[in-house]
């Protein structure tokens, strides 16, 4: 067997290594121009709530596992007009699995809920209502 570890690689061979497949594998120019540059939300102070697609959404846990939605719905109707209210139900029991994720049109609503719902009790459960997105730390965000 003839084996030469001394050769030199050969003029206009690809590198040998870890091959890049799918996009962004190799510059293609897909994304020049115009179409590399992508829309963005506007930045306000950079920190605080972050709105979701449709509006604004809040976080509340500590629900009861025997809740409804309509008593969810109910106690957090009273402080503006309610989106969508998500109860997640455990597949295996049932029941509520604690949480519940309830979206307001408005900035204004949604603070007002958080304030006048955080540390309530509903079914004899105190609650804990707060956002449920928040904006990324600056110097933290993907490019």
């Amino acid at each position: 067997m003839d084996v030469d570890y001394g050769e030199e690689e050969e003029q206009g061979a690809k590198p040998v290594g870890r091959k890049v497949k799918g996009r962004g594998g190799e510059d293609d120019g897909r994304y020049g121009g115009k179409s590399g540059q992508f829309e963005s939300l506007p930045d306000d102070d950079g920190t605080g709530p972050a709105r979701s697609i449709e509006g604004w959404v809040v976080i509340v846990s500590g629900v009861h596992e025997e809740a409804q939605e309509d008593d969810v719905f109910e106690s957090f109707s009273e402080f503006g007009e309610i989106k969508n209210l998500h109860l997640n139900l455990d597949r295996r029991t049932g029941f509520v699995k604690g949480y519940a994720f309830i979206e307001y049109e408005a900035k204004a609503e949604a603070e007002t809920a958080i304030k006048g719902m955080d540390g309530q009790a509903l079914l004899d459960q105190k609650l804990s209502v707060s956002w449920a997105f928040g904006k990324p730390k600056a110097g933290r965000r993907r490019k």
